[in-house]
């Protein structure tokens, strides 16, 4: 199904900028507040141990994780990525708006086809209204077990934070570490029904620490090394594949200034609650001790999933005090014996709805809020798992005999299709790729949150939801218990959101809204839809494109739960795609 002519091209193409190797002095870039940052990704496999194990994994100029990426709000970054290893490749600059750049978002087979061995793809795209933290990582397959780096989003130059400036920042990545081969594990998985097999360790900023094993090097233990009295800007991601995740230093305390690079009125807390994909920036403040002083970091899953397996270990780092006179090398290395900090139990339910609900936009005359105050279009989305059938002369592993697990959104789960679908929108040749018939409602209601029905099959398709330019958007995200409570961390491309709502059991339409807060709700990329319950967001569709949203539990996301918008262009804002972008 072709959509309007209005989205058709009318300009010329985008002009092609010749890239040097990572690191460059930034250029003036005219027309913009800001300059033009340029780096190269060398994407390579990269011999890396962990675990008294060493395996050749994907890597950016060969750093696990990889290289931080450094901007102002207002410039430019240009980055030319380079593909040496034998998996096909895209990257997603998750939490950019990406406006008018929708070229530049991406997910394989949304905005772009992935790029092929021994090709390249310059990424090309301004950073506007956004500061913070985000970050960067593969979005083909479960590439991005290993393929992922910070964005650090500096203030434009001449302003401030909206707090006290930070004696030093340091990038703090939770991921996991995988002994087997990740693309190994969900092809198996896919392939059987069952659920995959759990990752072998958390890691921070790579490292697995010291709880794994005996043989684990002290290397391999993260160490934030800190100065007495000191006020420290920690900027936290959640790169995990599976697994939303409870941190804590113990003894210390944290103030919460942003999320998904967006302020929030500032909350103390002594325990973070972070999902895959989101991000924060907290201010962390150092006591006034002798220095020697160590206390031990520690992170570990949320999970409400009886039904499902999980990686259910801890990832443990150091916190080490040093006075001016000492050296990084002159700290003890031992830390036997340090306590760990109490973490909360694992289907910590009420303290992550506690969590959530703490978190408002900072909303002063700097960083307004700008929630759509009226709706134009309202849907609403029950998202879950499911079941598939089990082909036949196939035994397959999944929840129920003869059945293979799946995910949906209204009860669809989405087929990647084999072309772009920015590409076959923009010119015209939708037709046979994807249809725009995604229903805005669950085709089938039930009782979300009680008993499951006796079908739990689901269909497929590769469908999307059209959205006029400049109109609103209230989403309602309602979660469904089919094979027990699980929470869904859920991203939007393309845009930010405003949390307006959310609560326990099925979605009242007539009484929830009444508590609907449109003066200062939280801005995000990702949110949770609570573990048996419901979110609602809002935001207005001023980026054209199309736009992917998913879940960031990479399995879920794996299993079909994603969908796509697509934002009408009728003034042909979205320049045409640049003359490298990768064919499929």
């Amino acid at each position: 199904m072709d959509l309007p002519s209005t989205f058709l091209p009318a300009a010329s193409l985008f002009l092609t900028f010749c890239l040097c190797m990572y690191p460059q002095l930034p250029l003036a870039n005219p027309g913009s507040t800001g300059i033009t940052r340029h780096y190269k990704f060398n994407i390579r496999m990269q011999n890396v141990t962990r675990l008294c194990q060493t395996k050749s994994i994907i890597t950016v100029n060969g750093k696990f994780p990889g290289p931080r990426i450094i901007a102002r709000e207002g410039d430019r970054l240009v980055i030319k990525v380079v593909n040496h290893v034998s998996n096909n490749i895209t990257i997603h600059w998750h939490g950019i708006r990406q406006l008018r750049s929708g070229w530049a978002d991406g997910p394989s087979y949304i905005t772009q086809c992935p790029i092929q061995t021994g090709q390249s793809y310059v990424y090309n795209f301004t950073i506007i209204g956004q500061t913070g933290t985000l970050w960067y990582h593969a979005h083909v397959s479960w590439i991005r077990s290993t393929l992922y780096g910070p964005i650090v989003i500096l203030p434009r130059r001449n302003t401030s934070y909206p707090f006290v400036k930070p004696y030093k920042e340091v990038p703090i990545i939770f991921g996991e570490w995988w002994n087997s081969d990740t693309q190994a594990v969900i092809n198996q998985a896919l392939q059987t029904g069952a659920g995959p097999n759990n990752s072998d360790a958390y890691t921070i900023n790579g490292l697995p620490g010291p709880l794994y094993n005996n043989c684990a090097s002290p290397m391999e233990t993260f160490r934030l090394k800190v100065k007495p009295g000191k006020t420290y800007l920690l900027r936290l991601i959640n790169a995990a594949l599976n697994d939303e995740l409870f941190f804590k230093i113990r003894n210390h305390t944290f103030t919460i200034v942003d999320a998904d690079a967006s302020y929030v009125k500032p909350f103390e807390t002594d325990t973070i609650y972070i999902t895959p994909g989101q991000t924060s920036n907290v201010l962390f403040k150092t006591k006034t001790l002798t220095s020697n002083a160590k206390f031990m970091m520690a992170a570990r899953p949320y999970s409400t999933n009886a039904a499902g397996t999980f990686d259910n270990t801890t990832v443990a780092g150091v916190l080490e005090y040093m006075s001016d006179s000492m050296s990084s090398s002159s700290i003890n290395a031992s830390i036997k014996g340090l306590p760990l900090p109490t973490l909360p139990v694992i289907n910590a339910t009420s303290y992550v709805a506690n969590w959530t609900n703490k978190f408002r936009s900072l909303g002063i005359s700097q960083f307004p809020v700008n929630v759509p105050q009226t709706v134009q279009n309202r849907y609403y989305f029950a998202v879950g798992l499911g079941t598939d059938p089990c082909p036949k002369n196939q035994t397959c592993q999944g929840p129920i005999n003869g059945t293979k697990f799946a995910a949906s959104v209204n009860n669809i789960s989405f087929t990647l299709p084999t072309t772009a679908l920015l590409q076959a929108r923009y010119f015209g040749k939708s037709n046979g790729v994807f249809t725009t018939d995604f229903p805005t409602t669950p085709l089938n209601p039930f009782n979300y949150t009680g008993t499951p029905p006796n079908n739990t099959m689901i269909s497929h398709g590769t469908k999307v939801v059209v959205l006029p330019y400049n109109t609103t958007v209230e989403l309602v995200m309602q979660g469904t218990s089919i094979f027990g409570f699980e929470n869904h961390p859920l991203h939007l491309h393309g845009f930010n959101f405003y949390v307006v709502g959310q609560g326990t059991g099925n979605f009242n339409s007539a009484t929830d809204p009444t508590s609907f807060n449109l003066v200062d709700p939280v801005e995000r990329n990702t949110v949770g839809v609570p573990s048996g319950g419901w979110v609602a967001v809002r935001f207005r569709a001023d980026n054209p494109g199309v736009w992917f949203m998913h879940c960031h539990i990479e399995i879920h996301l794996s299993w079909g739960l994603r969908m796509a918008w697509a934002v009408m262009d009728p003034n042909q804002k979205l320049p045409p795609p640049p003359s490298d972008l990768p064919q499929c």
